[in-house]
Formats: structure tokens, C-alpha cells, sequence
């Protein structure tokens, strides 16, 4: 029994759609999801995912059967026949990926609208720093005197941004390492730590050229420039250990650029949190102590310039 070519395509279209469906949600190629905001980044990518999978079986599979069934046969030698257009068929290839390209742009900015993409004092919209224009691309202590400043609370309609933070951090990227310090007691670390269920609101400037704040795990980025702060926001929901990386490339060392990201329990955090405190009081100490102890240029130099078969009389014409 000859089955009509309208069944064919319609059975093809069932398992092209089934299986665009499933790999779009089983392709395994994010990471784990470890922020309140990554499924809803997932869920964007999924969609494009599916789509870009039912369109690739399509264009492949028509390639594929066109070459067998059209492909050169021995003693033809004749040209195929002649074919000027098709309205019909240019108008359904042309509408097909309109509506594909106009229903993936809407939930894309639906998507960034939830994350306060277009609220209009986040990142987008973020204050100029007149400090932050001269800061020195290595200069730690400039650095941190000039953290970020407050900036109005967020209002938009979205939960992810009304959502108050109840945690802020300002973060100073520098070639080629990032700086937190955390203004509800001015502590400043190199690792970023951050309670589990808190909305952490950071607020980052970068001190020399232009960095990218990007953490994987929780489907966020955002660029830090110099003279401008810019904001973002995010509640990390899985404990553990995540990078947070430079998406930017900022110099030869840009490969480098990596910070550790701690998310832990209340406890574990307020009890981080107490011990750098009571490390950074003994900073002044330590410092006072091996002032009293410091040495002499000679006797810092001598076990290299003994090595070197330097005399310290030499040392002394030098100066």
C-alpha cells in the first residue's frame, strides 16, 4: 500500500517536533542552576534551543533527501525542469522565521524585564562617578576609598527587582583581580562570600578598563566600567563553591582574572564574616611589629649579593 505523501509529512513534522522538544530540555549544556534568576535564563535558552534544533533537522534532512533522490543517475544527462518562483512558498518561508525571530524577542525581554533589565535605575541607568575618572589602574588604596556610592532603591514591577536586598556588596575590578567590600561593616576581601535565600544587590565600578562580572551558575553578567557604576541583582539558592569570571577581555592576563565565590548557611557566613573582622584589626599590629623589626637595606640585600659575588662597597657607589 502506497502511503500519500500528506501522512509522510505529517509524520515526520510529529517526530522533528518530539524530538526538538526533547533535546531542547535534556542537551545538557548549562551548568547547574544555582540563583532564583537561572531558570528563568534556562527556560530562554531552552526555547531557543528547541526551535534551533527543529530548524537544523529540517534544513538538513530536505539537503539530505534532495542529494540522494535528486542526486546524477548514469545514461541522464538531461537538465531538471525549469522552475522561476513560487509566491506561496517564498511567503511561508519568509513569515516562518519573522514569527520565530518576533516570539523569541518578546520573551527575551520579558525574561531581562524580570531580571530589572528595564528598570530605570539599575545598571542601564546607573550615576556617573566623578572619583571614579581618576582612579589609578593599580592603586589599591584608591581603590577602595572610592567604592561605589548608594543609589535609590529599585522600582519596577517585577518580583526579582521589587524583591528588597538584603545584602550589598561593591565590587572594584582591577587588571587583574576583583575587590568586594561589604559597607554594613566595611570589610574588604578578595573572596566574595554570600548567604544562601539573601538577594544580593552588587554595586561594581571598574578601575581601570572595562571588566564583566559573570558568575555561570547564577545566569548572570554585567559589565563594570571605569566612571560608572553600574548594579546588579540576584539570590543564590545552592550552596557551594562557584568562579566568578571576567567576561571582558581587559589586558594579557584577562585569562586570570578569577575571584571564588562562596555561598554558605547564615551561620557559616556570619562566622566568615567575624573572623576577617578580627584578622583585619590585627593587620595594624602585625604591621607595627615587623616596622620594629625591619631591615636595613644591607642586610635585606646581602645573602643575593653574596650569591652574586656583589661587594657591599658597591652597593654603596650605586646609591
Amino acid at each position: 500500500m502506497k502511503i500519500p505523501s500528506a501522512i509522510w509529512t505529517l509524520l515526520i513534522g510529529i517526530v522533528l517536533t518530539l524530538t526538538s522538544l526533547w533535546y531542547g530540555q535534556n542537551h545538557g549544556l548549562l551548568p547547574i542552576a544555582a540563583s532564583d534568576e537561572a531558570p528563568l535564563v534556562d527556560g530562554l535558552f531552552n526555547t531557543m534551543m528547541t526551535v534551533s534544533t527543529g530548524i537544523f533537522l529540517i534544513v538538513e534532512g530536505v539537503l539530505i533527501y534532495a542529494v540522494i533522490r535528486y542526486r546524477r543517475r548514469a545514461g541522464d544527462n538531461e537538465d531538471g525542469p525549469a522552475i522561476e518562483g513560487n509566491i506561496p512558498l517564498e511567503i511561508l518561508w519568509t513569515a516562518i522565521p519573522a514569527i520565530i525571530v518576533i516570539g523569541i524577542s518578546l520573551y527575551s525581554f520579558d525574561v531581562y524585564n524580570n531580571m530589572g533589565g528595564f528598570d530605570p535605575h539599575s545598571a542601564h541607568a546607573a550615576p556617573m562617578m566623578e572619583n571614579a575618572m581618576n582612579m589609578p589602574g593599580t592603586a589599591m588604596a584608591a581603590t577602595l576609598d572610592d567604592a561605589p556610592v548608594q543609589v535609590s532603591q529599585l522600582d519596577t514591577q517585577s518580583d526579582a527587582v521589587t524583591k528588597p536586598a538584603e545584602l550589598t556588596v561593591n565590587v572594584t575590578g582591577m587588571q587583574y583581580a576583583w575587590l568586594f567590600n561589604y559597607p554594613d561593616t566595611d570589610l574588604t576581601s578578595g573572596e566574595l562570600h554570600l548567604p544562601i535565600g539573601k538577594t544580593v544587590e552588587i554595586k561594581m565600578v571598574a578601575n581601570d578598563v572595562i571588566h564583566a562580572f559573570w558568575i555561570p551558575e547564577f545566569r548572570v553578567k554585567q559589565d563594570a566600567i571605569p566612571g560608572r557604576q553600574t548594579n546588579l541583582r540576584f539570590t543564590p539558592r545552592k550552596a557551594g563553591d562557584y568562579q566568578l569570571i571576567c567576561a571582558e577581555l581587559c589586558g594579557p592576563y584577562h585569562g586570570v582574572m578569577k575571584s571564588q565565590v562562596v555561598v554558605e548557611t547564615q551561620e557559616a557566613f556570619d562566622s566568615w564574616m567575624q573572623e576577617q573582622l578580627l584578622a583585619s584589626k590585627d593587620i595594624p599590629n602585625q604591621a607595627v611589629s615587623m616596622n620594629s623589626m625591619a631591615m636595613t637595606a644591607d642586610e635585606f640585600l646581602s645573602p643575593y649579593t653574596q650569591d652574586m659575588g656583589i661587594h657591599s662597597e658597591i652597593l654603596h657607589q650605586i646609591k
